[in-house]
């Protein structure tokens, strides 16, 4: 169970996750050491995940940021896995998702250019035997970025 100084911890931490035990202390009202240990029961009880740097894509070369909608054209488990294995071994698929609704699986994807969405859909998406259509919406641009979890 989460008190209040926990949930200010996790938000703290999702605004960033550099902060030391001193000044999640401080944050807190805390010293370092309680802070520290709540930090590591924390991530013992997997609240928290792990820690990650957020890159910026444009400066990467990854100019073009899109969802690729999956439709699948037939839905046994053998297929469902097999298309779970692909989409794990793209880097370009950066998040995947199982939907309710018309499409079964949701992909965000981050590519160089536009010629390589199109080699990403056209070549590796829609060969997979299971898959029997696709449909890409590229991104204009981003109105927020991925906003910390509301705790």
């Amino acid at each position: 169970m989460l008190d209040s100084t926990d949930t200010r911890l996790l938000a703290a931490l999702q605004k960033n996750a550099h902060l030391t035990a001193q000044e999640l202390g401080e944050l807190l009202n805390l010293s370092p050491s309680q802070a520290g240990r709540r930090r590591q029961r924390l991530e013992a009880e997997g609240y928290i995940q792990g820690y990650a740097a957020r890159l910026d894509a444009a400066k990467l070369g990854l100019a073009v940021q899109g969802f690729v909608q999956v439709h699948l054209g037939s839905h046994g488990p053998e297929q469902s896995a097999s298309f779970a294995r692909l989409v794990s071994t793209r880097a370009e698929i950066t998040s995947a998702w199982t939907m309710t609704g018309e499409a079964d699986y949701l992909l965000r994807v981050y590519c160089r250019d536009l010629e390589a969405l199109n080699t990403l859909i056209h070549d590796v998406l829609l060969t997979h035997p299971a898959v029997a259509r696709v449909q890409s919406q590229i991104v204009m641009a981003q109105l927020k970025r991925d906003a910390p979890l509301p705790t």
